[in-house]
């Protein structure tokens, strides 16, 4: 063995300085657990898996590879109306009838198998989404798991949410998710749907649509009744023939506000209640006290470890002149040393876009931020080769009036500002058509109680960032959308007082 060791060859350090900071230097780490994963989906209508009634399907695609995944049936407005009707037979037979208690027992035996089958869900969200495993597998699955143990413990409670009230279901729920949290966003609206003795129609967005169709697995695992809950996976006309269905009685829908505007204006002059969790542009707002190193680390797991993913993504930053030197000095050098590649890779930071339409938007965007005279500056990870990818990137010398200071972005690209006063702070913070989240940094606690108070937006975090509880309500003003989600407040949407 000593021989052996004389004459092995050393290995010869990267030649390029940053490789190890950049990642190259790290032994890859993959996420080692057995999926199953089939080769095509169908709908799940009426608690069976059944091919979509035209026989189209598209493909679901692994945006770090560009392999596809599997083949799912998309659903057309022939199946929506199976859907429903499927739905309503069984809140009329059996989810509307049955004590809350019951329910209550279904919920909690769903909550239990997410657990046991947690890693397999994080690995399908990682490759169907794009985002690190280590997200998935810490924040999104477990926060899927504890949203229906939450509300299961309501399910029997209702009388008790609403002191002096009682509590009915409305009856069939329409519910349309998006592309960045698949999996908990299907979680936010089915387990307070469910609780309250709503059916559910869920159509999950066409570039992520996997986890839903294995938590349709687990539904019928956990014997949850035929027709409780249906999922169709399509494209923009499902949703709408879904939003538009006469006998759907409630709407909800996170997505984009141009398609939010469109279902308030198609519900409107229905019975239909709704509730719309829509577009954000949240702003950091860092002061000349505050933890500056806390605050990098923050701003970086904002907008950098989720890709800008998040609708509540810390994309604009407001830095207090005495700071901004230093700030902007340590969040280049931070964001020098984040792992860009392999989602199921436990070292990665940051993963895929989610798609190739995305990533053309994000490109046009800060196109636009360079043209408008923004200085732009990039990290200098290499990029792997296949599939859809974008360097952090942030923005200095920018305007209120720029695009990518306005508009929504859903990538890593941070946008920054300068302050003065505190004032000022709120005024710029204040000057954009959403009011979803934001955060605030400083030591001091009556200037945090000051600004948050000031700043127009329905989550606001002091000193952290994208902190997500169950019990907690969320849910924006302005463009934001309209009503609340999570928590107690997320019963009400899916009830009847009398």
């Amino acid at each position: 063995m000593l021989q052996e060791s004389k004459t092995k060859k050393k290995k010869k350090p990267p030649t390029d300085p940053h490789d190890f900071v950049h990642g190259a230097g790290f032994a890859p780490a993959p996420e080692s657990i057995a999926i199953r994963l089939n080769k095509a989906y169908g709908l799940f209508i009426n608690g069976r898996f059944v091919k979509a009634s035209t026989g189209k399907t598209f493909d679901s695609v692994n945006p770090a590879t560009e392999e596809v995944l599997a083949k799912v049936s998309q659903a057309g407005k022939a199946d929506v109306n199976k859907a429903v009707k499927a739905a309503r037979k069984a809140y009329d037979e059996v989810w509307g009838p049955m004590p809350g208690r019951e329910r209550g027992k279904y919920l909690f035996r769903l909550a239990r198998l997410i657990q046991e089958r947690a890693r397999e869900f994080a690995v399908i969200e990682s490759m169907d989404g794009g985002k690190p495993i280590r997200e998935s597998r810490d924040v999104d699955i477990p926060l899927v798991a504890a949203h229906f143990f939450y509300y299961a413990g309501w399910a029997d409670k209702l009388d008790y949410a609403f002191p002096g009230r009682k509590a009915r279901p409305l009856g069939v729920a329409g519910q349309v998710i998006p592309w960045n949290f698949p999996l908990l966003m299907a979680a936010w609206k089915l387990a307070p749907a469910l609780a309250c003795g709503n059916t559910v129609v869920l159509k999950p967005a066409e570039t992520t649509p996997l986890t839903a169709m294995k938590l349709a697995e687990l539904i019928q695992e956990a014997e949850i009744p035929e027709g409780v809950v249906n999922i169709i996976p399509g494209y923009g006309d499902a949703g709408a023939a879904l939003v538009e269905h006469p006998d759907v009685d409630k709407v909800a829908f996170t997505g984009s506000t141009e398609v939010g505007k469109r279902i308030q204006g198609a519900v409107a002059g229905t019975k239909k209640k709704f509730t719309l969790e829509l577009g954000g542009k949240a702003a950091h707002l860092i002061f000349n006290d505050a933890p500056i190193d806390q605050a990098v680390e923050g701003i970086v797991n904002g907008i950098f470890f989720n890709q800008g993913h998040v609708c509540c993504a810390g994309s604009r930053l407001f830095v207090q002149e005495g700071v901004a030197a230093e700030v902007i000095r340590k969040l280049k050098r931070r964001m020098e040393t984040l792992v860009v590649g392999d989602p199921l890779d436990k070292n990665t930071d940051i993963g895929a876009i989610n798609s190739a339409e995305q990533l053309e938007r994000i490109k046009l965007l800060v196109n636009s931020g360079e043209q408008e005279g923004a200085c732009l500056w990039q990290s200098g990870q290499r990029l792997p080769k296949k599939g859809y990818w974008y360097k952090p990137t942030l923005f200095t010398d920018t305007a209120q009036s720029h695009r990518i200071v306005q508009e929504e972005i859903f990538g890593p690209v941070l946008a920054i500002q300068t302050f003065r006063t505190v004032k000022e702070a709120i005024t710029k913070a204040n000057n954009t058509p959403y009011g979803l989240s934001g955060g605030v940094w400083t030591d001091k606690g009556s200037k945090i109680f000051k600004v948050t108070h000031a700043i127009r937006a329905g989550v606001i975090w002091a000193n952290t960032f994208n902190k997500f509880d169950p019990t907690s309500p969320f849910g924006g003003y302005k463009e934001s959308g309209v009503g609340r989600e999570g928590g107690l407040q997320g019963l009400a949407p899916y009830v009847e007082l009398y």
